[in-house]
């Protein structure tokens, strides 16, 4: 499709900025769709704990990305860049899409153009792998790939995985393939952010609320219904839950956990973003948000 009319709205920053009400507000004004840009999001029946939009807002304005996969499978990053373009080509003629989240790497792979390896993941190989322990696989990527050991750091078990993963199944280092291809068309990036004392209180208040929702209860039938071991139920939040069910902490410890683990997920966030450049900010707390928004895109649609 020609870019001449074509463009993209991103909204991004840590969890609890409440990019998913502004995403709302604006494709409702704009008459345009959302793309979800989370990672536990596409997957179904996880729902309460990750904050994924109600059904009545879906009814609002079409969502897309959420609840694409079943819990028992994975989706790549180079599968969601994908279906992610497709829906951008599809719904950019009359407004821009937005695209909506905190998954850096979700919002990475479309707005730069990431070319990701075709490497799906080799459960044997990272069992493998895994029996070495991460320093000893850190020592193999820094002899097979040094340049993407350079970007690694020395305890991060998943990227060196993947590194190694790659590299073994291609016989390329990964950072060989790692290129970008930037689309052509205007992206106008808009990054929400409130000083850390607020998110913290923004997120205790989102956590509580989420308890009120049946969170516990959403957790209780996902493990009745696919096991404890399930690894989406070892994820943030869900995993404290858990944990609780099982009798090993108290519902409030757990609160509490889930409250200090995400307070710390959203510093990497901000730690990841704030890397972006092209990242315009605005104070999610100011009560003229919405007007400097809404004066920002008019200038983005006019220009």
């Amino acid at each position: 499709m020609s870019n001449k009319h074509k463009s993209l709205i991103v909204i991004c920053g840590p969890t609890a900025t409440g990019k998913s009400g502004l995403a709302l507000n604006l494709a409702i004004k704009l008459e345009s769709i959302i793309i979800s840009a989370d990672s536990r999001q596409v997957y179904q029946e996880f729902n309460i704990g990750t904050a994924k939009p109600t059904l009545q807002e879906q009814v609002l304005v079409p969502h897309y990305l959420i609840d694409i996969c079943d819990p028992t499978e994975k989706l790549t990053v180079a599968e969601y860049q994908q279906k992610g373009n497709a829906i951008i080509d599809q719904f950019c003629q009359n407004a821009p899409p937005l695209l909506v989240g905190g998954t850096g790497l979700y919002l990475k792979s479309i707005v730069k153009g990431m070319k990701i390896p075709p490497v799906s993941p080799q459960a044997e190989l990272r069992q493998q792998l895994q029996a070495f322990g991460q320093q000893q696989c850190y020592q193999f990527l820094l002899q097979v790939d040094p340049v993407a050991a350079s970007r690694i750091h020395a305890h991060d078990a998943v990227r060196t995985l993947r590194a190694l993963e790659v590299y073994y199944v291609t016989g390329q280092p990964i950072s060989a393939q790692q290129k970008e291809n930037p689309p052509t068309y205007p992206i106008l990036y808009i990054g929400l952010h409130c000083d850390i004392e607020q998110l913290r209180q923004r997120i205790t208040q989102r956590t509580y609320q989420m308890i009120k929702q049946g969170w516990v209860e959403e957790v209780q039938y996902l493990i009745k219904k696919y096991g404890e071991e399930l690894s989406l139920l070892n994820t943030l939040g869900y995993r404290e839950i858990k944990q609780y069910l099982k009798g090993e902490t108290s519902l409030e410890k757990a609160i509490e956990l889930t409250i200090i683990q995400t307070s710390q997920f959203a510093k990497r966030q901000r730690t990841w973003f704030q890397s972006v450049a092209e990242i315009e900010w605005f104070d999610a707390n100011s009560s003229q948000l919405w007007t400097q928004i809404w004066q920002r895109v008019q200038f983005f649609l006019k220009n």
